[in-house]
């Protein structure tokens, strides 16, 4: 079937409510090796963005594929109330990691996607507080289930459907780029930590009873690197006096790292980098490589144990699932036989460098350049160097989908992800097996995509 069939079919059949139309027309792709994608005609495009995140270790990782088709053979499904091998040997390795991490005794509780893991964390937290509301930051991204909308900030997913629940409380967050406050990092003096201390003075400020000592709200959700928000990395002294705010309250954190856990940022979590720890820690997408649909949470075991969360609490049939299950601990195994942490810090480290030189030649467009590990970030503005400049963002994102960028003689495209509150934010989650090759190849591509589009 040609392409133009393929999209005649899709156009009339299939439904746009997914991210498919969120651009001009959809692309089509038919293969992919390592961290390129492969159109009809064969063009290699150098992915940055590596499915959402997922593919850590590249497409098609022959170990990874060899893993699945063996689990294929012999246990490739089976019923969720019923144990296997693989589901508990991961949510051991995976509790075990933790405790070592946090130094707290903790529980694995096993979901399909990120938004299920998502709803996993609220009834805990509903459980745990008896309460149903909590706090939640702008630009936070925590999924499209009506439950998870409830604690997403962007109103558009939530306009049409409404929410389960009272909707969160939603705070700035520590954006420093683009202060919510109108200040600078140097010089504000974490303001808006003060701001949210705060909202505790007095009984009218809505969320506390001075009398009761007791809040509204039973926990905070965060991410430690916002995801769709722009890969905003936040000063680590804010998140230690939030800490300190919230058990001085009584008040759970949860840690959303469905996208940036597994080392994304040079850390096995992100929250590593803030010094703090949670009460439960979200999980999904590069546990299986983006291979099989895989997701959890962990929780301390004064909220998951058994007497606690006794059977039936929650339940998906496809939770555990011996394909998803047998992809994380092989996913585990080659975590552990090397030193992911420098590896990723290191290629993090250089490619940021590059960006950043790139930024020398864009100055005012490329407003903000910044990366933690292979999370990194592009703000695109005005000649101002500050007004958000999403035209911009879209049509290199579109320029680079046409696939005929140059490099040696050869045509590229390159795949790159929009993000931010303005939509002026490429999101960057290259392979962790890029390499420093295949990064300059994509500095040199997107310095081509800044010359063709600021004509």
């Amino acid at each position: 079937m040609t392409e133009r069939e393929l999209l005649q079919l899709e156009a009339d059949y299939c439904s746009w409510g997914d991210a498919v139309h969120s651009g001009a027309t959809p692309k089509i792709f038919e293969s992919c090796e390592g961290c390129f994608l492969y159109d009809p005609s064969g063009t290699p495009y150098l992915d940055l963005q590596m499915a959402s995140a997922t593919a850590g270790f590249g497409y098609r990782n022959q170990r990874l594929n060899q893993t699945l088709k063996e689990q294929l053979d012999r246990l490739p499904q089976l019923g969720s109330h019923y144990l296997h091998s693989e589901r508990v040997e991961l949510s051991a390795r995976l509790a075990q990691l933790c405790e070592k991490i946090f130094h707290k005794k903790g529980r694995i509780h096993l979901n399909i996607g990120g938004s299920g893991a998502v709803e996993d964390a609220i009834k805990l937290v509903r459980n745990s507080t008896g309460k149903n509301s909590g706090f939640a930051f702008m630009g936070g991204y925590h999924g499209r289930t009506l439950g998870a909308t409830a604690i997403t900030s962007s109103y558009r997913y939530r306009r049409r459907y409404g929410h389960f629940g009272d909707r969160a409380h939603f705070v700035p967050y520590p954006y420093c780029f683009r202060c919510f406050y109108g200040m600078k990092r140097e010089s504000c003096g974490l303001y808006c930590l003060k701001q949210f201390e705060k909202l505790f003075d007095t009984e009218y400020y809505s969320v506390w009873d001075s009398k009761a000592g007791e809040c509204e709200f039973g926990a905070l959700y965060m991410e430690p690197v916002q995801g769709t928000g722009g890969y905003v990395i936040p000063p680590k002294e804010y998140f230690v006096g939030l800490k300190k705010i919230l058990e001085e309250r009584k008040i759970l954190l949860v840690d959303d790292e469905v996208q940036m856990g597994f080392f994304r940022t040079g850390k096995f979590w992100a929250i590593e980098h803030l010094d703090i720890v949670p009460d439960i820690v979200i999980f999904g997408k590069a546990l299986t490589n983006g291979l099989n649909p895989l997701s959890g949470v962990w929780a301390t075991e004064e909220i998951i144990n058994p007497k606690t969360f006794p059977p039936g609490s929650t339940h998906s049939t496809y939770a555990a699932n011996p394909q998803g299950t047998a992809l994380a601990l092989e996913v585990l195994k080659l975590l552990e036989e090397k030193d992911y942490e420098r590896k990723v810090t290191e290629k993090g480290q250089y490619f940021l460098a590059q960006l950043k030189d790139l930024q020398k030649k864009y100055p005012k467009i490329m407003g903000d350049v910044d990366g933690l590990g292979l999370a990194l970030r592009i703000e695109l503005c005005q000649e101002d160097g500050f007004t958000p400049n999403p035209e911009l963002a879209q049509r290199i994102f579109q320029e680079a989908l046409k696939g005929d960028l140059k490099k040696n003689g050869k045509n590229y495209g390159l795949i790159l992800n929009v993000g931010g509150y303005h939509k002026n934010v490429f999101t960057l989650s290259p392979s962790f097996e890029t390499t420093r090759e295949e990064l300059t190849l994509a500095v040199d591509l997107l310095d081509q995509l800044m010359q063709r589009c600021l004509k």
